[in-house]
């Protein structure tokens, strides 16, 4: 008896996404519904700066700000192909100017200010346009004397602009500083993966600082590290589980609950000093 094989159909394209942590496909309405979240193994997805303002702001409250700002090629900086080709193919892809967006919205009913990175943008790396968004978003939280709250998801600082991407890191730290010290409350929320300049800045010195589950977050990458010093890393080494038990992070929340807990924190920070004290 003779058996016909026929080729395999190929699957259509957009309709499965395989999860990077358990390797389970699934159906991507079930992945977007579920906030982009694995629903076998609860792994949190990388999601673009738009989709965590529509899931976290409450609904149409959000009014973008300093979209005059657009990046620029200072040094002429050359890899494969052109820094400025880069810029043009990441605005294309992802409708930003650059891999920060930043406005003032509500959250579970308090006035703040917002500015989420997009790793979707160049990895959500930290050039010239990325540390002024940020850094005027804090200085409009500080002029309104509303709290301010920083989303990281990046891959570090963008190399393609030198020392202007590495200026920016003390920049934002400096405007944080003055911020606190006129009274202001900040919150940094880091999600997968937070890395490089990034961690190493405004990231990890805002008031509280808040994490989503396994998320990567660290300075240098793990397999860097493990490589310089010769030796095994613990177990779920740079992981927000590993930062909450050394103390560098000092909340872990799920996406489908930040919200609400940011809510909390924001009701907390709204209440006069005398409420702590006694």
């Amino acid at each position: 008896m003779a058996f016909r094989l026929r080729k395999k159909k190929d699957m259509p394209g957009g309709l499965w996404s395989k999860c990077p942590s358990c390797g389970k496909m699934i159906y991507a309405k079930e992945l977007e519904q579920n906030l982009f979240v694995c629903p076998e193994c609860t792994f949190h997805n990388t999601i673009s700066a738009r989709k965590r303002i529509e899931i976290t702001a409450d609904p149409g409250t959000f009014v973008e700000k300093f979209t005059e700002l657009q990046p620029s090629d200072r040094l002429g900086f050359i890899d494969k192909i052109p820094y400025a080709d880069k810029i043009a193919k990441a605005q294309e892809k992802t409708g930003n100017a650059d891999a920060c967006l930043a406005g003032s919205c509500r959250i579970a009913g308090h006035e703040v200010v917002l500015a989420v990175l997009d790793f979707t943008f160049m990895g959500g790396s930290m050039g010239e346009i990325v540390g002024e968004k940020v850094t005027r978003a804090v200085e409009l939280a500080g002029e309104r004397q509303v709290p301010v709250i920083l989303f990281s998801a990046s891959g570090g600082a963008r190399m393609h602009e030198g020392a202007i991407s590495l200026m920016q890191m003390a920049k934002t730290c400096g405007a944080l500083k003055h911020f606190r010290d006129g009274g202001g409350f900040s919150i940094s929320v880091m999600t997968n993966p937070t890395t490089g300049g990034v961690t190493a800045s405004f990231a990890s010195v805002c008031d509280l600082t808040v994490a989503e589950p396994n998320a990567l977050i660290g300075f240098a990458g793990p397999r860097v590290i493990q490589n310089t010093i010769r030796q095994d890393l613990p177990e779920g080494f740079q992981r927000s589980e590993f930062l909450l038990a050394k103390g560098q992070v000092d909340l872990i929340v799920e996406r489908s609950r930040m919200r609400e807990r940011l809510g909390v924190l924001l009701g907390y920070a709204a209440q006069p000093q005398a409420s702590f004290q006694g």
